[in-house]
């Protein structure tokens, strides 16, 4: 996994945002933009709690950030960019601004799926590399398995959402496709015997699975030893806030078998940002509001007391401490996050700015434990 600290400073207060060892002419030793610059930068619109070096618009360290997924020729941002809002709680001109957002810093990994907005998501993101013409420099994942129109893993139906989600996404590729959600009902190798075919014909390259068991996991990578395509990566609930799920066993799974896992509900549906803060703060916020608020409770609050303190220390937001939290895991290639605004995407991608300390990690793990 790249060790992401030999890119990207550490955030500081301070003129410029530089990193306390800047030389006196500015140069950051750590790849970061001279101080010079930074001036400019800001009055450009980049946020100060940015990553030095990855700024939207000015050339940084956002390819070089870029991480292997699992044994896989895809190199993808530390951060991915769910499109679970696009189409729901982001306009299009919202998503539009919010795919600009993240691409301008360098982030390449768009995470969705076929059944997100009822395929209107998948519309959105589509439209968008289109009109940018940066299909190419993108790595798009999506998931099947959940749409109305083709659900479960049977082949009919498998074949039907990967053809709807091309036409959707523009594209004649998925370079990652997901398996949402297990289908029992279906014998295991039926569903790896048609991503074969898709594979093949070069519709998919790569695949891999999300909310699958352990056991599951096991059985796949056995399936795979017949010549059926392997699972490459795992898309797993992962934050402070739920560890026990993913710690142990799948944890294990994927690291023995060397795949790429994605964490997702990183933020616990925005309680992480520390935006609700009091029982009122969930009044009228919707679906996401009231998922958030099974979390609202000691030891979340405890949580949340710990990530403001942490975030004081490095001048960055509780969103991007959260975030960094993840990405200090050895088995964690990235969490898939969403913003429903282009600003707040400047938070997501400040996390890989910032390097936690031992104590720090150690504080972390002990309130979420």
């Amino acid at each position: 996994m790249v060790d992401i600290g030999q890119f990207a400073p550490r955030l500081h207060s301070g003129p410029g945002f530089l990193p306390s060892s800047a030389n006196p002419d500015g140069a950051t030793p750590s790849g970061g933009i001279p101080s010079r610059d930074v001036e400019a930068s800001l009055a450009a619109g980049a946020h100060p709690s940015a990553p030095i070096g990855v700024m939207p618009g000015i050339p940084g360290i956002g390819e070089r950030l870029r991480r292997p997924f699992g044994d896989t020729d895809l190199r993808v941002f530390p951060v991915g960019l769910g499109g679970s809002v696009f189409g729901w709680t982001a306009s299009a001109d919202e998503t539009r601004g919010i795919l600009d957002r993240y691409a301008d810093y360098g982030g390449n990994f768009i995470d969705t799926a076929d059944s997100y907005a009822g395929g209107l998501s998948e519309v959105r993101i589509g439209a968008w590399m289109a009109h940018r013409g940066n299909r190419d420099r993108m790595v798009v994942s999506t998931k099947i398995g959940r749409h109305p129109d083709a659900p479960g893993l049977g082949p009919v139906n498998m074949v039907r959402a990967v053809e709807a989600s091309l036409e959707r996404l523009q594209t004649d590729h998925i370079d990652l496709l997901f398996f949402h959600t297990d289908d029992e009902t279906v014998p295991l190798e039926d569903s790896l015997g048609t991503a074969a075919w898709l594979i093949e014909s070069g519709k998919v390259r790569y695949l891999a699975a999300s909310n699958f068991t352990p056991a599951r996991i096991v059985e796949a990578r056995i399936l795979a030893s017949t010549g059926l395509p392997r699972f490459v990566g795992l898309q797993h609930e992962y934050s402070l806030l739920s560890r026990r799920g993913f710690e142990g066993d799948s944890e294990l799974v994927a690291r023995g078998q060397r795949l790429g896992v994605l964490a997702y509900y990183a933020l616990g549906n925005g309680f992480l940002t520390g935006k609700y803060r009091s029982r009122a703060d969930f009044v009228g916020g919707g679906s996401r509001a009231a998922r958030a608020s099974a979390h609202f409770g000691r030891r979340g609050l405890r949580i949340l007391s710990v990530l403001d303190h942490v975030a004081a220390e490095h001048n960055t937001s509780p969103t991007s401490i959260a975030l960094a939290w993840l990405l200090a895991k050895q088995t964690v290639t990235a969490p898939v996050v969403s913003a429903s605004r282009p600003d707040q995407v400047d938070d997501l991608v400040a996390a890989t700015g910032v390097q936690l300390t031992r104590t720090q990690m150690v504080e972390l793990d002990r309130v979420s434990s």
